[in-house]
This record gives structure tokens, C-alpha cells and sequence, in this order.
């Protein structure tokens, strides 16, 4: 569609070369996300993992029908304590999402999923590694089994939920038919400063989540004060001091915010946003109401601005002529 030599933008622009390519904003959104979810290799291997943990925990009827089985356990255990309460529509039985990039919401339910049903999906790994069927499935459910139980990849998990949750509300806005263009060019600006602000605000909030999350299922918490490794190298090669919280605040959170809204600001760009305000300005209703209103404003501005300019050239031009003399 807009490929730039040979694609159907590159026709049009051939004919007529003062038209813009305006991309359908719900799809930007998700290609949006889904090169923020390649970006990095922490980011890429959480993916990874995630999807290698819905193939062993749901490729099979067997293993399938064990989810629900463990997830009634836990709904139950959880009524028992009162931890949860009953109510229409709440506690349903569920299963894993497969993520895929041209699916829309495939992201948010597949992440969204795994939280809620990290106890069962644990319980079902770990019947894998002690009755798979064949030596290599035991040997990668045991690694599934030691990533997701890990520090890092929860919290990318919540990260990512939160990222995601965001994005997805706002591509779920898009797709409704009552949305007109001023109402969609408003809902992505406002994506982009909760985006913002989520950098700004979100750490400490996600912090305790995560370190929350990894106390109620057993998952050792790092002492954040504590000197981070990097890869594979000892810590005594290393010349600067990082510590495990930065390495989680700058290289990972900072860095996947940051993207996040690069993505965002690359895809919805100033220029076209405006030439769609502008373009708004036709619709014939209350007979083009709004575009008496934006031509008005714009020549107002237009003649302000050409006042202010002749006003600057000709007091240049009186300085000028003041040095010559």
C-alpha cells in the first residue's frame, strides 16, 4: 500500500503529487506496538517466551482441559479465603492467547491472560517436566518454567500490560463507527500523553506491582541496591557501578517508554494531523459551518503574521539605510 517506488502510494504520487498518505489509525497503532515489542533484546526474548509457554501449556486437548481444571482450583481456593468475590461475568474460566502481530488485541489478551492465570499455567509446566512425553518437551518447559519465574520477565510483564492496556483502549476507540476524524486525531494526542506520562509517573507504582506479584507466587525479589551483572560478564570486569534498578529503570522501562512513543510520533505526524483538522473543515454540515470558522481563523492568523513580517522588513530597511548615511 505505501511502498515508496512501486506500491500504490508511489502511483498516486506519480499522477498527483501534492497528495498525502494518511494510514488507517488503528493499524498504525498496532504496527506501532508491535515494533515496540521487537525492540531490544529483552523485549524480544519476553515475546519469545511467551509464546513458547502458550504452545506447551495449551497445544494439546489434554493439556487444555487441565488449565481450566487448574484455574477451577485456584477460583475456588481464592473464594475460599475471600480473596476474591463472586459476581456476573467476574472469575471466568479462560485459556491462553496466542500473540499475533495483524490480530488486533492479541498482545493485551495473551499478557492480560498470563497474569490471571499464572498459578494454573505454572502448575501445568511443571506436569510437563515431570510427564512429557519426550525428553526435548520436558527440557523446554523446564526452561519456560525458569524464565517466567523470573524477576525480569514478570516485570516486562507487567510493563508490558500496562503499555499495551493503554494502546489497545485506544485502537478499540478507533474501530467504532461513530468516531469522526476530530474525535480520532484527539484520542491518539491523548494516548501519547498518558504515554508520556506513564514515563514521567509510572515506575514506583509498577515497582510495587511486580515486587507484590512476586511475593504472592514465591518468585524471588532482587535487592534493587544491589550491583547489576552485565550478560554474561563477571562483575569484577565491569568499570562503572550499575545497580539492578537502574539496569530495570533506565535499560528496560526508560528504554521501551521511549520507544513506545517514538513509534507514536513517527506514525502520527504533526503535518498530517494538521492537514486532517483541516481537512475536517469540509464537511458540509450546518452548510460547512466549520470551514467558515477555520478559513476565518486562518486568514486571521495568515494576516497577523504578513503584518508582523512587513513591519520587520521595514524597520530592517530603515536600519539599513541609517548605517548608510
Amino acid at each position: 500500500m505505501r511502498g515508496e517506488w512501486t506500491r500504490l502510494q508511489a502511483l498516486f504520487l506519480h499522477d498527483c503529487h501534492f497528495v498525502y498518505y494518511i494510514h488507517c489509525f488503528a493499524h498504525q497503532l498496532r504496527l506501532a506496538l508491535v515494533a515496540t515489542a521487537r525492540e531490544g533484546i529483552p523485549v524480544a526474548q519476553f515475546f519469545s517466551y511467551l509464546a513458547l509457554t502458550v504452545n506447551l501449556c495449551d497445544s494439546s486437548y489434554k493439556r487444555h482441559d487441565q488449565l481450566k481444571v487448574a484455574q477451577v482450583k485456584e477460583i475456588v481456593a481464592k473464594l475460599a479465603i475471600e480473596e476474591i468475590e463472586t459476581s456476573k461475568g467476574n472469575n471466568q474460566v479462560g485459556t491462553l492467547k496466542r500473540v499475533e502481530d495483524t490480530r488486533w488485541g492479541s498482545h493485551s489478551g495473551s499478557i492480560s491472560n498470563l497474569i490471571n492465570m499464572f498459578s494454573a499455567t505454572c502448575s501445568i509446566l511443571s506436569n510437563v517436566i515431570n510427564d512429557g512425553t519426550t525428553s526435548t518437551q520436558r527440557a523446554d518447559a523446564d526452561g519456560v518454567y525458569d524464565k517466567i519465574t523470573s524477576f525480569e520477565f514478570v516485570f516486562i510483564l507487567h510493563l508490558m500490560r500496562d503499555i499495551i492496556g493503554t494502546i489497545d483502549d485506544l485502537c478499540q476507540a478507533l474501530q467504532r463507527k461513530s468516531h469522526d476524524i476530530l474525535n480520532a486525531i484527539h484520542l491518539v494526542s491523548t494516548t501519547k500523553a498518558l504515554t508520556q506520562k506513564y514515563r514521567k509517573d509510572g515506575w514506583i507504582l509498577l515497582l510495587e506491582n511486580v515486587q507484590l506479584f512476586c511475593e504472592k507466587y514465591d518468585i524471588d525479589n532482587p535487592d534493587m541496591s544491589a550491583r547489576y551483572t552485565f550478560g554474561r560478564c563477571c562483575a569484577c570486569h565491569q568499570r562503572d557501578h550499575i545497580t539492578i534498578e537502574n539496569h530495570f529503570r533506565v535499560d528496560i522501562f526508560t528504554i521501551i517508554c521511549d520507544s513506545q512513543l517514538q513509534e507514536l510520533n513517527n506514525r502520527f505526524r504533526e503535518d498530517v494531523m494538521e492537514l486532517l483538522i483541516l481537512s475536517f473543515a469540509l464537511d458540509p454540515r450546518d452548510d460547512y459551518s466549520s470551514f467558515k470558522l477555520k478559513i476565518y481563523a486562518s486568514l486571521k492568523i495568515n494576516f497577523v503574521l504578513m503584518t508582523l513580517q512587513r513591519k520587520k522588513n521595514t524597520f530592517e530597511i530603515s536600519i539599513t539605510k541609517l548605517r548608510d548615511s
